[in-house]
């Protein structure tokens, strides 16, 4: 569309006249208007972030196969070691939202810190691999509970032979559907579900910690739970069936990036969304060390509850039937399948935002109808269905394979990965003089944690196309790379032959006027 044309710097200097906020004349200043509702608290952004990456939703899933690939030492100190190199990445990122705070989050970013030649490139690449990671989270979350919800159906009719894959699959089409009404309604009702959604993990955590070292016995020894290795992977190398388990750490501690995504509806945004990255990292890494090594205790027959094939499967269910009976595990699998719930639909709604501002700027399919909100509750109504509409044709690979749950962990796991690479390398990079800090920076520290940041995301993103079982078949073959690698060259061909011609990354419009960016930034083009 034609529409009059005005530059940053009068925007910069003032030449809107309409009284904006604090946050209203920061979002204009990178060149948006205040569409979504700016209603929810620094808290409510944590609670959020808190949410996608909580210890109840992505531990519990992944345990029992992390027992089998390294034995306690491994799920244990894997967990330590990601936890520590998570939070630098989380620094780094955190420094990069306090300057940017925006929906668009990451993709955004990378707009202002490439140089002018490769914006639209990198813009390209960082949002489709962020939607990735975002959408097959969305999968990976509500397959996990659909398994949770079969183990509870295990100890209640143990005579059954249980739910098949296909059952599973249609609990799971269920929990999106929940999952895509939940993120229609009002953005203020999400704040209230998500803040119960900390209080539900932080109270369930306590609850199968305390409970469970009271009544299970015996308990395991310190030794057992500390240096107990076991090598069910299959492969030769100790030190490789140790890496895997990082695959279950990094999973739950990844989609913090969503505290970024709700940005232009969070209050006094360049703190609390960069406060929501920091503190869901940090708190979620200390209440899943006390809830591993707790689990870990709890653990008296490793032969029979871990390897056995008669095992509840996921075999922390069985675990919990031995050491506390079957009424305290209904109580546990209560806390730990409405934290899945709340974590998925945190997921949804974190990328229905990704989705939203990636398609304002005309780099999804339907663009014009995924950049629509509605006029009610002002949500994108049509990116979080589209979301739930993709995250179902996902979690058809769970009926095809044996090892397809994992490979979507996976894919999940990389698309985050690398979607957090490209700011970080470009901060410390080709923007590493010319960075304009927010309120939250690192100071002397951004470069060095830049670099070790952009190392572990690189070695996990490689670590995780790797196969998870020895001898390798076509059966357990990790497939991750090929839906990633699918789509990434679906989206990149479609750039090659059609994108660059048009797109240059984020728009920018404010009043109906078209931003020219000056100096430096890249110049944007009208439709």
């Amino acid at each position: 569309m034609d529409s009059e044309k005005i530059t940053a710097r009068e925007i910069e200097n003032g030449s809107n006249n309409h009284v904006l906020n604090a946050d209203e004349l920061l979002l204009e200043k990178l060149g948006y208007k205040q569409d979504l509702s700016r209603s929810i608290s620094a808290f409510s952004n944590f609670a959020i972030a808190f949410s996608c990456c909580s210890v109840l939703s992505g531990l519990t899933p992944m345990w029992g196969d992390s027992m089998i690939d390294a034995g306690s030492l491994g799920v244990i100190w894997g967990w330590v070691i990601t936890a520590s190199f998570t939070m630098v990445v989380a620094l780094s990122l955190a420094e990069i939202c306090s300057a940017y705070p925006t929906t668009g989050g990451l993709y955004f970013w990378v707009s202002r810190l490439a140089t002018a030649d490769w914006v639209p490139l990198a813009c390209w690449m960082t949002g489709w691999c962020n939607w990735i990671g975002l959408c097959f989270g969305i999968s990976s979350i509500d397959l996990g509970l659909a398994q949770f919800i079969a183990g509870v159906v295990a100890i209640w009719r143990p005579e059954d032979e249980g739910l098949s894959v296909y059952v599973q699959y249609g609990i799971f089409i269920a929990i999106l559907i929940v999952h895509g009404i939940i993120n229609s309604v009002a953005v203020s009702w999400n704040g209230v579900m998500n803040q119960a959604s900390f209080f539900v993990n932080i109270i369930g955590i306590l609850i199968i910690v305390i409970a469970g070292l009271s009544i299970t016995r015996p308990l395991a020894t310190p030794e057992f739970v500390f240096t107990q290795f076991y090598n069910g992977s299959g492969f030769s190398s100790d030190g490789f069936a140790f890496l895997l388990v990082i695959l279950q750490s990094q999973y739950t501690l990844s989609g913090y990036d969503s505290a970024a995504h709700m940005s232009e509806e969070t209050k006094n945004s360049q703190k609390g969304s960069p406060f929501g990255i920091l503190v869901s990292v940090a708190a979620n890494a200390v209440s899943g060390l006390v809830f591993l090594i707790a689990i870990s205790f709890m653990v008296s027959n490793f032969e029979t509850q871990i390897l056995g094939e008669n095992a509840i499967q996921p075999q922390m269910v069985q675990i919990f039937v031995d050491g506390v009976g079957s009424t305290w595990t209904m109580v546990f699998l209560v806390f730990v399948m409405v934290s899945i719930f709340f974590c998925g639909s945190a997921l949804t709604l974190g990328s229905s935002r990704m989705v939203y501002a990636f398609a304002r700027d005309g780099a999804m399919p339907f663009s014009k109808f995924l950049h629509t909100l509605d006029k009610k509750t002002l949500n994108p109504v049509n990116a979080v269905w589209f979301n739930i509409l993709v995250a179902g044709i996902v979690g058809i690979l769970y009926m095809i394979n044996s090892t397809a749950y994992e490979a979507i962990v996976s894919v999940n796991t990389i698309g985050s990965q690398m979607s957090y690479l490209v700011p970080i390398l470009l901060r410390v990079t080709s923007s590493r003089t010319k960075f304009e800090a927010g309120p939250f920076n690192l100071g002397r520290f951004s470069i060095p944690c830049g670099i070790v940041s952009c190392a572990w995301l690189l070695f996990t993103s490689a670590l995780f196309i790797t196969p998870t079982e020895a001898p390798i078949t076509a059966d357990n073959m990790n497939y991750a790379i090929v839906p990633f690698a699918a789509i990434m060259i679906c989206s990149m061909t479609y750039f090659y032959f059609w994108g660059r011609k048009w797109f240059t990354g984020p728009v920018r419009y404010v009043d109906g006027k078209e931003i020219i960016l000056e100096e430096e930034e890249l110049s944007i083009k009208g439709n």
